[in-house]
């Protein structure tokens, strides 16, 4: 039972850091956070200096910088898993009468996603650029709780159009951003959301269908064994009748690789498919990450409610209408167009 205990406390560790990924993902101060810095403090005073400012700097230019490590580990991680798809599982399933269809979708998806993934990566999101900034000051309008008229960016001295967001990352202003994504080395924005939605939908199903046919095929392996009608010898003599625990172990012990392929799969799927959901739905109701970051506990910057007489001065004008909670959502249909058909910005003609 000793590899079943070890593959029960991986399938923990995975499902807990999924957990608090979904429970903490976009808050300042993380139980991960806490743990780091705690650790920094306890093994500062033993580690030297040069050590110190050589991790910070790789750190800083790891997460605060834009770099290709993230698309070199997704590229890694997906030549892993189909390299032992093909090596191993591809000819199980061929052995067991599983069709060259339905072993070809996988592949058929793989190419689809490369080609999502790579239009995530070189689409420009949106840029907000001098040129184009009076057209795209007229895209949306300020709803005057999170985005205020007039405002300028700190960074890019221009000014900020509705929705729009200065990416530390990538150093530039985002139409209608949505968020910087590692993986894709790129902001999300309104000019490459439709593909990123597309994409971690093609990353699901594909991990879905390899994970369908991994699953298929251990489970023909049990059945031609004939493994649950056997039986075996416990550790105080006594025969027991095999049991799900029994043969679980038995995968392991036969095919390691492959049942740790189809966990990773299985906790890849779930997890982006909560992730592509959450998107769909912001989707729906035509919101951004970062809008609804800021919607769980948004306040004016320039005005002081607390204070009427300063509130009264504000330049922020009238206050919206607090009553809609997605100011921007035009209707389910359009919402989705909007998304797959990014709004232009509008050109007054000259008289």
């Amino acid at each position: 039972m000793d590899f079943l205990t070890l593959f029960a406390v991986y399938v923990v560790v995975i499902l807990t850091c999924i957990a608090l990924v979904c429970k903490y993902s976009g808050q300042q101060q993380t139980p991960f956070g806490v743990i780091f810095n705690c650790i920094s403090r306890v093994t500062a005073p033993f580690v030297p200096v040069w050590l110190q400012r050589l991790s910070q700097r790789s750190l800083h230019g790891l997460f605060h910088q834009r770099n290709h490590t993230f698309i070199y580990l997704h590229l890694l991680l997906e030549l892993l898993a189909y390299g032992e798809f093909s090596y191993e599982v591809f000819g199980f399933c061929r052995d067991m009468d599983t069709t060259l269809t339905s072993l070809s979708v996988p592949y058929i998806l793989l190419a689809v996603k490369t080609y999502l993934f790579y239009l995530c990566i070189t689409t420009d999101p949106g840029t907000v650029t001098q040129a184009k900034m009076s057209g795209q000051l007229s895209i949306y309008p300020y709803d005057r709780r999170m985005f205020h008229p007039g405002v300028p960016c700190p960074t890019c001295q221009l000014v900020k159009p509705a929705r729009s967001k200065h990416c530390r990352v990538c150093d530039r202003c985002v139409q209608r951003f949505d968020h910087h994504c590692i993986w894709v080395n790129n902001c999300l924005g309104a000019r490459n959301t439709r593909y990123f939605i597309l994409y971690l939908m093609s990353v699901c199903a594909m991990a879905g269908s390899m994970a369908l046919l991994t699953g298929d095929m251990l489970l023909h392996a049990v059945l031609r064994s004939g493994l649950l009608r056997s039986s075996y010898m416990d550790g105080q003599g006594q025969r027991q009748q095999a049991g799900p625990l029994f043969v679980f172990q038995h995968l392991f012990l036969t095919f390691p690789r492959i049942v740790f392929m189809l966990g990773f799969l299985v906790f890849v799927c779930l997890l982006l498919a909560g992730y592509a959901l959450f998107h769909c739905y912001l989707a729906l109701v035509n919101q951004t990450s970062n809008e609804w970051y800021k919607g769980r506990g948004t306040v004016c910057q320039h005005c002081h409610p607390n204070n009427p007489a300063t509130s009264a001065d504000s330049h922020c004008g009238p206050a919206p209408d607090r009553s809609r909670r997605h100011f921007y959502s035009r209707g389910m249909w359009r919402n989705l167009g909007e998304i797959f058909f990014p709004l232009c910005p509008v050109h007054k003609k000259d008289n």
